[in-house]
């Protein structure tokens, strides 16, 4: 699968999130229509709204769908390039999807400000539904909530670096997977779908959603050139992720503690990165992260097969094939 076919799909009503982010973001300063238009053209995978459409539209028929679903989509990615801003300034980020990030260019001031404008254009197209308003807007601010909560809780462990598979995967919940769960649940509710699909969609998109960012620690560890991506950066950031919660579990508790001390003291050593890769990858750190992605992934499944038979509904199971296998 291709994320083009998806938005193939989509047709007309891909289209019209289009629209809608571009009109949310339009303002009389030509510096901010400008940056934003270098934005959204590095947009990346665009899961977030086509998951949001997919949902829409399995839970509704395969039907055109109405201007609400176009809302919650567009509000998605809105929100989703919010925190995007705002993280590179967090990580001192230089770099993002191969271009120079925001802040690199005009500074750590001028990405939060952008940020903060992306993340109101959000919450205007979610206020603009014309129905169930109040329920949408209640979902994507208890998204906001669990945003800032998984950031804090992930410098809060990374300080104290006693990590576990618990906190972790509080941590990506908060901070990956819970938009792909407001964006499927608000999607499902506006169409007016029943409560058996809205529990389904839930389970689904928190299950994709957590899928999908231990996948991406996963890279972190890789080596293969196809990837694409540094390796050793959640390491030298001091984030206990999936492979090293696996290492740890084919460990002694002396090498287990060797190796804390080690990421906690890496801001000062950096030569501890090689050292704790090798670690890693001799520990099977990497096959238990896949084993785990693919715990999700069958959960993802599961869920998704209780909703009606819909060409929609296999495109989700595909997306969730893409999420599994993807390498970049």
């Amino acid at each position: 699968m291709d994320i083009k076919d998806l938005k193939n799909f989509c047709g007309k009503d891909w289209e019209r999130v289009g629209e809608h982010i571009a009109d949310a973001l339009k303002s009389d300063i030509d510096l901010l229509n400008s940056t934003n238009d270098m934005i959204l053209s590095h947009s990346g995978k665009q899961l977030r709204p086509l998951l949001a459409l997919l949902v829409a539209k399995a839970c509704s028929g395969d039907g055109a769908l109405p201007e609400d679903s176009i809302r919650v989509a567009a509000a998605a990615e809105l929100l989703h390039n919010a925190t995007l801003l705002h993280d590179d300034v967090a990580d001192e980020s230089d770099c993002r999807r191969g271009n120079p990030t925001l802040n690199s260019l005009m500074g750590p001031s001028v990405s939060v400000l952008v940020g903060d404008y992306w993340l109101v254009a959000a919450m205007n197209e979610i206020q603009s539904a014309e129905h169930f308003g109040p329920r949408l807007i209640s979902i994507f601010s208890r998204t906001l909530t669990h945003l800032t909560e998984g950031e804090m809780l992930q410098l809060q462990k990374a300080q104290s670096g006693n990590t576990v598979e618990d906190d972790y995967l509080r941590i990506i919940f908060s901070k990956t997977a819970s938009l792909f769960e407001a964006a499927a649940i608000a999607a499902a509710i506006s169409v007016n779908a029943s409560g058996e699909a809205e529990a389904a969609v839930k389970q689904y998109a928190v299950s994709l959603g957590i899928a999908f960012q231990i996948r991406d620690d996963i890279f972190d560890y890789s080596m293969d050139p196809a990837i694409g991506k540094p390796v050793g950066v959640d390491i030298l950031e001091q984030k206990i992720t999936m492979p090293l919660l696996g290492a740890f579990r084919n460990s002694t508790a002396a090498e287990e503690a060797a190796i804390r001390s080690k990421v906690d003291g890496i801001a000062g050593h950096p030569e501890y990165k090689s050292e704790i890769l090798d670690f890693v990858r001799e520990k099977g750190g990497i096959s238990y992260a896949e084993k785990r992605l693919d715990d999700y992934i069958r959960s993802a499944k599961e869920a998704i097969s209780r909703l009606p038979q819909t060409r929609s509904r296999l495109y989700l199971e595909e997306m969730t094939d893409y999420v599994a296998r993807r390498t970049v």
